[in-house]
């Protein structure tokens, strides 16, 4: 009897990402949830479940820092 795997999620890489991110630039929560246009208690419930992270936001940390999504996705 195998377990069926639990697979992570596209949002959920996506946020992780962001967050690994986050430290390699020591950004503060405040300024990253400024990043994504968000309050800094929405990113505590990102940590939780990922699935509320739009395109758009990620779009915004984007246009912000200047990044592409290739280099996010490759940290």
């Amino acid at each position: 009897m195998t377990r069926k795997a639990q697979r992570i999620t596209l949002h959920r890489r996506i946020w992780c990402k962001i967050r690994y991110w986050q430290q390699l630039r020591e950004v503060s929560d405040s300024e990253l949830a400024s990043y994504l246009q968000v309050g800094e208690r929405t990113l505590h419930e990102y940590d939780k479940n990922a699935a509320n992270v739009t395109l758009g936001r990620v779009d915004n940390l984007l246009y912000v820092t200047g990044m592409e999504l290739n280099d996010l996705m490759a940290l």
